[in-house]
């Protein structure tokens, strides 16, 4: 698949712009008109960068404006029309985006636009300029791909076919599966774009809020199944309006939007494969083998990933501080062991039944959080994972940068990458038992779960920079194969908390995103490391016992509780009396304590009973306002 992106997705100026799409392993690009008219290269300048840069230019847009207008008006486009085509003809360019009309359309005749569709195919003809008509969600008369086909069909020119953007399509629910009719030859070309289902207009829709696939909630593999099966082979490019992504670095924003590509084109092969009864497959060879007896073959190749399973559980947290006093103390008080120290390494090892939390005195690795204090804050994660070698090779071609580590002799190597938010992935071997080999290094015969306990990490919950969410919640889904969970909003007396679940199947990894608050930094942010045990009431005693710090939770929320719940006096007096939090759904019931934070760590105990599946989102508002009022009155 020849992948492409408008240069209006990213930040920075033209130049700053094709350097990063180089960067980051994009075949081409659409020079978008605003990027070309306020750069001071020359169309001959950008045409040598981009050769220098091994980037086509793919196409040339918008040109808005052109159908359904009176003649006088019909006379200023074409001269509008002959002045871009000599453009791009500097440019070394042959396809150019027209729009359906928005403005100026006054005349509402299929017949008219056909001729005059025609006089500028036959114009763009004269110029060696090939068009590509799009209807455009919000257009006048005409905002149905089907209709706009059906207008260029009738014009019958070489030099006219059509543009199908998936937002457009999608953001009307048009039905994708007419597309697979359509002559390829007229298709010219195809924008994809993602979004979030919004209720609002349209177009502020589409201005605003679109991003890349993965990262929304659009069909686009079934968008793309059906573009693949009518024969298109030109550029997949992506066309986003976003006005993060247009605040946000270049060159890292540049590589999200071609891991989504990357992601696009695996899920178009998977939605081929399951949607059999056409064809069922992508042609060429896959990355993860030869194409299948019996599956067709299209003119547009679709690479596989290597496949992984998704994890089957964490295997350790990573917590980085310089002074660890205060995470021993509080570990100690939950009920962890000591387990030592690493012979070769500045970590400590604490366990408790197969939950394993590693403190690391080392300092981060140069260009990871270097924004970070030397505070606690969740450095890295582990995940028992099937084939670590052949995940990490999946989480390299998804552009996932490496954070290798030293490792001596007979020491466990770890293969690991940075997530979009600096934290530090690890892949491990999984074992049926939950056993961990690696732990040996700390002490013989460590590697055992602390007998008697019963402890597994439930769930990680991480602030994400706020130009940044978008990214991880691709990234995460991609490269560890973390499904998202519909997305809640919790209200702290900073604003709202955006807080996006990502998860397996099973449940056995919950890792939860947080959108941190605009005026608070990541890992300045608090995060946690929840622990699920089998009864939270002995639990909590057993560190009330130890001297354990609660977080301590008003007396309103317990009369609260009572007046939603109708709780037992007793029951409800335990659970003030130990600080729990406590929550109820139809599936079962989620008892809850959190800790004092340290640095910007603070850890949580928790009890699923029946089937609960949440987090306790009702108990959310509650933590963040005392939480809050700890930070500003110590």
């Amino acid at each position: 698949m020849r992948t492409g992106i408008a240069t209006v997705c990213l930040s920075g100026t033209l130049k700053e712009k094709m350097q990063a799409c180089a960067i980051a392993g994009f075949d081409g690009i659409e020079i978008f008109e605003q990027d070309l008219v306020t750069t001071p290269l020359t169309p001959e300048n950008v045409r040598k960068m981009a050769a220098d840069l091994g980037l086509t230019l793919d196409l040339y847009q918008p040109f808005r404006d052109f159908d359904s207008v009176s003649g006088d008006l019909l006379t200023a486009n074409l001269r509008r029309a002959e002045a871009k085509f000599k453009l791009m003809a500097r440019l070394g360019m042959d396809t150019i985006l027209v729009c359906s009309n928005v403005a100026t359309a006054s005349i509402d005749s299929d017949d008219l636009r056909v001729e005059q569709l025609g006089q500028l195919a036959a114009l763009a003809g004269d110029h060696g300029v090939k068009v590509a008509y799009e209807a455009l969600a919000w257009g006048k008369y005409v905002k149905d791909y089907e209709h706009a086909h059906k207008l260029v069909e009738a014009v019958d020119h070489p030099n006219l076919g059509t543009c199908l953007d998936s937002f457009h399509i999608l953001s009307r629910n048009w039905d994708t599966a007419p597309i697979e009719a359509f002559n390829p030859g007229k298709i010219f070309f195809v924008q994809v774009a993602d979004a979030p289902k919004l209720s609002m207009d349209v177009l502020s829709w589409s201005r605003h809020y679109r991003v890349f696939p993965g990262e929304g909630q659009f069909e686009l593999a079934k968008f793309m199944g059906h573009v693949v099966r009518a024969g298109y082979s030109g550029p997949v490019s992506l066309e986003i309006f976003n006005d993060v992504f247009r605040q946000s670095d270049v060159e890292r924003t540049a590589v999200d939007a071609m891991r989504s590509l990357i992601w696009l084109e695996e899920q178009s092969a998977k939605w081929l494969d399951a949607d059999g009864g056409a064809g069922g497959g992508a042609g060429g060879t896959a990355a993860g083998g030869p194409t299948g007896p019996g599956r067709r073959r299209y003119p547009m190749e679709l690479a596989t990933l290597p496949r992984v399973a998704e994890p089957a559980g964490y295997n350790f947290a990573e917590v980085r501080a310089a002074d660890t006093k205060g995470l021993e103390t509080v570990l100690g008080q939950l009920g962890f062991k000591f387990n030592g120290r690493h012979r070769t390494k500045d970590v400590q090892l604490w366990s408790l039944g197969r939950a394993r939390v590693i403190i690391n005195e080392a300092a981060p690795a140069d260009g990871h959080d270097s924004t970070a204090d030397a505070s606690p804050a969740i450095a890295a994660l582990g995940f028992d994972v099937a084939s670590p070698a052949i995940a990490a090779a999946r989480a390299q071609q998804l552009k996932a940068p490496a954070v290798p580590r030293k490792s001596q002799a007979n020491e466990e190597v770890f293969q690991g990458f940075a997530a979009p938010d600096s934290t530090e992935i690890f892949l491990c071997q999984g074992t049926s038992d939950g056993t961990a080999a690696w732990t040996s290094e700390f002490g013989e015969g460590l590697e055992k779960p602390s007998a008697g306990a019963t402890a597994v990490i439930d769930h990680v919950n991480l602030a994400q920079p706020w130009q940044h969410f978008d990214e991880a919640v691709l990234f995460y889904t991609s490269a560890l194969a973390l499904e998202p969970q519909p997305f809640a909003e919790v209200p702290s007396p900073t604003g709202l908390v955006r807080s996006q679940v990502m998860a397996t199947g099973d449940r056995a990894v919950r890792l939860v995103l947080n959108l941190a608050p605009l005026n608070q930094q990541r890992k300045t942010y608090q995060e946690h490391i929840a622990f699920a045990v089998d009864d939270l009431v002995a639990t909590a005693r057993d560190c009330k016992a130890r001297g354990l710090e609660f977080l301590q939770i008003p007396a309103n929320y317990y009369e609260d509780l009572d007046a939603r719940f109708g709780l037992a006096p007793d029951f409800l007096a335990t659970l003030q009396d130990l600080n729990l939090l406590y929550d109820r759904d139809a599936d079962g019931e989620f008892l809850h304590f959190y800790t004092a934070t340290v640095g910007s760590v603070f850890f949580e105990m928790v009890e699923r009973r029946g089937a609960y599946d949440g987090y306790g989102a009702p108990n959310a508002p509650v933590r963040h306002a005392v939480q809050y009022d700890h930070l500003q009155h110590p």
